[in-house]
């Protein structure tokens, strides 16, 4: 796949675009970035494999739902992700073309990257770069989901047969919603910050 040709349509379709070797890298520009302001996350292997919250919380005020204060529920946490300044989360695909695809099943994720932030950044490696959305879609549904939902450790029939999506009605179904950015939304700075390193599900 043409990595320079997806740069440029995330570009033409309004992202900010930045592009790191390593997650270590891409880690220390975020710790530069923001500094002294309230910052969201979505639950992510990819940000919490970066450190990112350690890194952030020592010179902002973050709230993360894999980082919850003791007796506070993954709900009261993430409620809090969707008021901040900067909202951080991860993608489930990307397509050569330009489209950032993401399926959720809470919907902490997809909402917080969606509206009410002054700047949203999506970090993820270039791993999960698919040559046509057809094909990112097909990734969120058939890899990425049932990769999340075994570190969940559901019993649901994609994690029990390890193969694709069933489009199951399992009680912790995790494919409640899936979201397709075509375009940067209004309002919201969006940054997309890309790892060559291949980090996350």
């Amino acid at each position: 796949m043409d990595q320079q040709r997806f740069v440029d349509n995330l570009k033409r379709r309004g992202y900010g675009v930045t592009v790191f070797d390593t997650g270590a890298q891409a880690a220390a520009y975020l710790n530069e970035a923001i500094d002294g302001r309230t910052v969201g996350f979505g639950d992510s292997e990819t940000m919490l494999s970066m450190g990112l919250y350690d890194l952030l919380s020592t010179h902002n005020r973050c709230f993360d739902p894999m980082h919850r204060p003791e007796g506070e529920t993954f709900r009261e946490t993430a409620r809090k992700t969707l008021l901040t300044d900067v909202f951080l989360t991860s993608l489930n695909a990307m397509s050569e073309t330009g489209e950032l695809v993401n399926i959720d099943g809470t919907g902490n994720r997809v909402a917080g990257s969606l509206f009410g932030h002054e700047k949203v950044y999506f970090v993820v490696s270039l791993s999960k770069l698919c040559p046509t959305l057809d094909d990112a879609i097909f990734r969120a549904r058939n890899v990425a989901a049932p990769k999340n939902a075994a570190r969940h450790g559901f019993a649901n029939p994609c994690v029990l047969k390890g193969d694709r999506c069933y489009d199951c009605s399992a009680r912790d179904r995790i494919c409640n919603a899936l979201v397709v950015h075509y375009r940067k939304m209004r309002g919201i700075e969006m940054e997309v910050v890309l790892i060559r390193e291949a980090l996350g599900l």
